[in-house]
């Protein structure tokens, strides 16, 4: 029998972290519970899957900080301490607490103090500067030292990310994100040609960034990018979800002001990610910051579309650039539409590394061998 499993997550959103528990958590649901701090759409998408959950709510001042926050004040640490009591007794009845981000984390570690069980840090960012104040790298830094059991990373910069800033590498190892291919290769021609006709597009050639609007996305380097493009349409599936409406609203002023707001379609939030990727030509990534890791980019070569993606964090871990996928500098709309008309051009080379991507994400990224990983992590710890 597994071990039960209290998997904490803050958010009822669904972000990539979340996305990539979801089947290792329906690998333990006859055993374990998921809790959220937040209702939303997560807990309807493990409930589906036949996974016990439970909503805690986490409090407002807790729900307010950010990355970026410098000084969460004193309501913060009343609305982690409060919610921790409330978890301890749930707590009790499993065998690890296992946080799936840093404001879960930081509850589970009082709460895992409280009820006297162990837990697991989920890490599924680069704790460097350009993400986070130096006090929550400090408070993450201390606690992963001192409070979690082991810390699973989504890649190998993640790991180094943590490392660096005197993380406990002996506690360290790194899961890839795994992703089922079955949804991609379910997508008929007609839902593409639908798909196409509902954003109006067509047979024009077609490039999207999916993600949430988030500046450090990039998708403003999109737009820069299509004004050399004057044939091509773009989509932006994604919506903000984390405060961040303001930088959502100025991209739609921005691309009025760039002269192509004609080409861009807002498509919002999506559930059907797998058609979107398989109707258009090519799929961007444009983050300005390291990435993590980088699921969109494994989900365009599952879909077998050409992907463009800035260099920096766990995305080079992903693609042998020229063979599998391109990779740019960050923040550069020349280079971004030099690759991409390349691309358009050369439809050949296009299908040929679409091709290649999805060779890639089927040997190196599978569900299988994510589940494996972490499972043997959980069980190891358990016969500890």
């Amino acid at each position: 029998m597994r071990s039960r499993v209290l998997f904490l997550d803050h958010v009822g959103a669904l972000g990539g972290a979340e996305l990539a528990l979801i089947d290792v958590a329906r690998a333990y649901r006859d055993t374990s519970t998921f809790l959220l701090f937040a209702d939303g759409p997560f807990r309807t998408r493990l409930e589906r899957q036949g996974i016990q959950v439970e909503v805690i709510e986490g409090g407002t001042a807790l729900h307010s900080v950010r990355r970026e926050t410098r000084w969460p004040g004193p309501r913060v640490g009343w609305d982690v301490l409060s919610l921790a009591a409330r978890i301890a007794p749930l707590a009790r009845r499993h065998d690890f607490l296992h946080a799936n981000s840093q404001k879960a984390f930081i509850v589970a570690c009082v709460a895992g103090a409280v009820a006297r069980r162990p837990v697991i840090w989920d890490l599924n960012d680069l704790l460097i500067d350009q993400h986070f104040s130096r006090l929550n790298i400090t408070l993450d830094v201390l606690l992963a030292r001192h409070c979690a059991v082991r810390v699973m990373v989504n890649s190998e910069a993640s790991a180094r990310a943590l490392i660096a800033q005197g993380g406990p590498a002996h506690k360290v190892r790194v899961v890839y994100n795994g992703i089922d291919a079955a949804p991609f290769d379910a997508v008929t021609d007609a839902e593409i040609a639908a798909a196409r006709d509902e954003f109006g597009i067509g047979s024009r050639p077609a490039i999207a960034v999916f993600g949430r609007l988030a500046e450090w996305k990039g998708q403003r380097t999109a737009l820069q990018a299509l004004r050399h493009l004057p044939d091509v349409d773009l989509l932006l599936v994604g919506d903000a979800l984390f405060g961040e409406d303001a930088y959502a609203k100025s991209l739609r002023s921005d691309a009025v002001g760039l002269g192509v707001a004609d080409r861009v379609r807002f498509a919002g939030f999506r559930a059907d990610i797998p058609c979107l990727m398989r109707a258009v030509d090519v799929i961007l990534h444009t983050s300005i910051a390291p990435e993590p890791f980088g699921r969109v980019i494994v989900e365009g070569m599952l879909a077998r579309r050409p992907v463009v993606a800035t260099r920096g964090g766990g995305v080079d871990e992903i693609i042998d650039s020229g063979h599998d996928g391109m990779l740019i500098p960050a923040g550069d709309p020349d280079l971004l539409a030099g690759a991409v008309d390349r691309l358009l051009r050369d439809p050949v080379e296009a299908d040929r590394m679409g091709r290649a991507g999805r060779e890639t994400a089927e040997r190196k990224f599978t569900v299988n061998a994510m589940v494996e990983t972490m499972s043997r992590n959980i069980e190891e710890l358990a016969g500890a």
